[in-house]
C-alpha cells in the first residue's frame, strides 16, 4: 500500500503549502493515520477548521477529495450509490421500440421471453450506477481522502455501517456483486459533538480534537491566507477575535470569519483596528443581532486588550 507521508514534518509542510497551519498534534494524526491505514476522528467545535482540514489535506497531495455530507434521514443507500432513474426509463423505451426485432423469429411465446429477459441485466448495469461518495472512494483509480462530515448529525446506526465498510473497504450491489477498493482512502470523519458518538467508533479511529487556534497561530494563519495584512493589524486581529470567542456569544466567530474580516478590512484601506473600523465591520464577524450588541459593547475593552491598544 502506497504512503502519502513520510514524515509529520512534511505533512505540517505540505498543509502549510496550501495556506493551512497545522499544529503538531494535527500533523502527527494525519502521518499516523496514513501510516497505520486508520480513520480519523476530527472532532471540535463549529468553525475551528474541521472540513478545511481535509480540504487542505487533498489539495496538499494533489489527490480528489470525496466529501460525503451528512443529515439526519441519511440511510445507507445514499452514501453508497442510487440507480440512474431517467436512464433507465430512456432504455426501456427504447427497448420497447426494438421489441420486433429482439422477439422476430421466435417459434414461440417461450423462445420471445427468454430473449427479452436476456437483456434484463443491462438495466443494472454498471452504465446505470450512480455512486455516491463512499462507493467513489471504494472504486477511485487512486487514493483519495474520504471525508465524513459532521458525522454526529447522522442517525446512530450509520455509525456502525460506515466502519464496516470502511474496515472491509468492500461493498456488494445486489444486482452487480461485490465491489473491492482499489486503493484505501485516507478517510477523515468530523464532529461537532452535538451527540455522543459510539464507543466503537471512536475506538476504530484515531481521534483528534480540534479547538479554536492560539492567538500566535491565527496570526499565523492570517499572515498565509491574506498575505497583504500588516503584521501589527494581524496581531491586533488575533488578540481581538480571541477576546470575542470569550465572550457569551450564540455563535462564536469562525478562522474563516476571521480571515474574510481581515481581507475587508485590507481592501478598505485599513492600517490598524481602531473603534472606527470595529464598528464599521463587526457585523462581518458575528451574525446575531444579540452577538453583534454584545461585542459593541465590549469592543473598547477587547480592543485595550489587543496588541495595538
Amino acid at each position: 500500500m502506497s504512503r502519502f507521508f513520510t514524515s509529520p514534518d512534511q505533512v505540517a509542510a505540505a498543509l502549510r503549502g496550501t495556506g493551512y497551519i497545522a499544529d503538531p498534534a494535527i500533523a502527527t494524526t494525519l502521518f499516523l493515520a496514513d501510516a497505520l491505514d486508520r480513520p480519523i476522528l476530527v472532532e471540535g467545535p463549529a468553525g475551528v477548521g474541521k472540513t478545511e482540514l481535509a480540504k487542505a489535506t487533498a489539495a496538499a497531495l494533489g489527490t480528489e477529495l470525496l466529501r460525503l455530507q451528512c443529515y439526519e434521514g441519511l440511510d445507507e443507500a445514499r452514501t453508497l450509490y442510487e440507480w440512474k432513474y431517467p436512464k433507465q426509463l430512456l432504455y426501456t423505451q427504447i427497448l420497447r421500440d426494438h421489441l420486433g426485432a429482439l422477439t422476430g423469429g421466435a417459434t414461440d411465446l417461450r423462445e420471445a421471453v427468454e430473449r427479452i429477459a436476456a437483456h434484463e441485466d443491462a438495466f443494472f448495469s454498471d452504465h446505470f450506477l450512480q455512486p455516491r461518495p463512499l462507493l467513489q472512494a471504494i472504486r477511485a483509480d487512486r487514493r483519495v481522502v474520504l471525508l465524513i462530515d459532521e458525522v454526529d448529525r447522522a442517525e446512530d446506526e450509520l455509525e456502525a455501517f460506515f466502519l464496516e465498510v470502511l474496515g472491509e473497504l468492500q461493498v456488494t450491489v445486489p444486482e452487480l456483486g461485490t465491489l473491492r477498493a482499489r486503493h484505501r482512502p485516507l478517510v477523515l470523519l468530523t464532529s461537532n459533538a452535538t451527540r455522543e458518538l459510539s464507543d466503537a467508533l471512536r475506538r476504530r479511529c484515531l481521534y483528534l480534537p480540534v479547538q479554536f487556534p492560539s492567538r500566535e497561530r491565527e496570526a499565523e494563519i492570517l499572515a498565509s491566507r491574506v498575505p497583504e495584512v500588516s503584521a501589527a493589524l494581524r496581531r491586533q486581529l488575533a488578540d481581538f477575535v480571541a477576546g470575542l470567542r470569550e465572550l457569551d456569544l450564540k455563535k462564536l466567530p469562525s478562522i474563516s470569519e476571521t480571515i474574510d474580516w481581515a481581507r475587508a478590512l485590507v481592501v478598505l484601506g485599513a492600517a490598524e483596528l481602531g473603534p472606527d473600523e470595529v464598528d464599521r465591520t463587526l457585523h462581518l464577524l458575528l451574525k446575531y443581532e444579540g452577538d453583534l450588541d454584545l461585542g459593541r459593547e465590549r469592543s473598547r475593552d477587547l480592543l485595550a486588550g489587543t496588541a495595538g491598544g
